[in-house]
């Protein structure tokens, strides 16, 4: 029978089809689609924007070759770090100008299609520069928040604009975007209510219960949520408590690349390749704005890497009431993803 589950964070509701248990989905693959020149390749620098970062292993000068990962802006920014930070209003709207920076991440020099084809330590040096822009975009005072994430097999536009060059991105917003903030918020009251980190309580609890862990290592841990939105989605937890993805241990690295590699290894085996997002859940920037903003985040707050198969459209019913349906409960995901060596 069906069974709704509650996230136990932000409190959205999954319905869980578990007659539908076990049967994979189907998913349309996009390796037919012919790709256009891939202009994020080496030795093709002078057909992107300027570096706003590289890191070269052996030095070298910028926008030209010898780079293990490159952060370039991105030629069709959704903000943009010349508007004027101004809000304003028009009646009862609220407004402001859409200043912000959106950067493009390119994880690796050759045409690797995606960042499970790259060795752990290429892994590493991406995590690196993941650290290192969000440290460097935490200076601007303009940003509240800057989310990264990679839309891997994903389709903007139409297919002759398909570039499959592995690559994440970067927007950095002046505010703190909703469903961010009723994270951090649910997390906050969970805290204020118990004096535990919410995540903390999952992770001791899914170590326990064992039915939805995929992986661990010693400072890693990776699971099928129990209220997961889509089927074979993983969260990747830190062991150690802490809410800012940018004040991660650089001796840490290494093993966040290990499970990542291996997470994204066994989705792309299972499901063949299929599209999926990758999202960063971290603290916002705190600036010193407000007397207490975000106070007691270091303590409630702690961040985590959601990696979402995109095997279904959300329908009419997903747009209305927000409850999504996920055919395949996470035990079974979790047990099918665990077999995959």
């Amino acid at each position: 029978m069906p069974e709704l589950r509650r996230d136990p964070v932000v409190g959205y509701w999954t319905i869980i089809s578990t007659e539908r248990s076990r049967r994979p989905v189907e998913v349309k693959s996009i390796e037919n689609i012919p790709e256009r020149h891939c202009p994020f390749c080496e030795h093709r620098e002078t057909e992107t924007t300027k570096e706003v970062f590289a890191l070269r292993k052996n030095g070298g000068p910028s926008d030209g070759p010898g780079w293990q990962v490159r952060a370039i802006k991105s030629k069709k920014p959704i903000l943009s770090p010349d508007s004027v930070f101004d809000r304003f209003g028009r009646g009862i709207y609220d407004l402001m100008e859409g200043v912000g920076t959106h950067e493009i991440i390119i994880e690796h020099p050759e045409h690797k299609h995606s960042l499970d084809e790259l060795s752990v330590e290429e892994i590493k040096w991406v995590i690196e520069t993941y650290a290192q822009r969000l440290g460097e975009l935490e200076k601007d005072p303009r940003f509240k928040y800057a989310l990264l994430f990679k839309n891997h097999g994903l389709i903007s536009g139409s297919a002759k604009d398909l570039v499959r060059h592995t690559r994440s991105q970067l927007i950095a917003t002046p505010i703190t975007p909703k469903r961010v903030k009723e994270e951090l918020i649910s997390a906050k009251n969970y805290f204020e209510r118990r004096e535990r980190c919410v995540f903390c309580d999952i992770l001791r609890q899914e170590l326990e219960d064992k039915s939805r862990i995929v992986s661990q290592n010693k400072t890693f841990f990776a699971y099928c949520p129990f209220a997961s939105r889509a089927p074979f989605e993983i969260g990747i937890l830190p062991k150690k408590h802490g809410a800012d993805f940018g004040k991660l241990d650089p001796r840490d690295f290494e093993d966040l690349a290990v499970i990542l590699k291996e997470c994204l290894t066994k989705i792309k085996i299972l499901l063949d390749d299929p599209p999926y997002n990758m999202i960063l859940h971290t603290a916002p920037f705190r600036h010193k704005r407000k007397e207490g903003y975000w106070k007691t985040i270091d303590e409630d707050y702690h961040w985590s890497l959601q990696i979402s198969p995109r095997l279904a459209h959300d329908a009419g019913f997903e747009w209305g009431t927000g409850i999504y349906i996920n055919p395949t409960p996470p035990e079974d995901a979790a047990q099918l993803l665990k077999e995959i060596g």
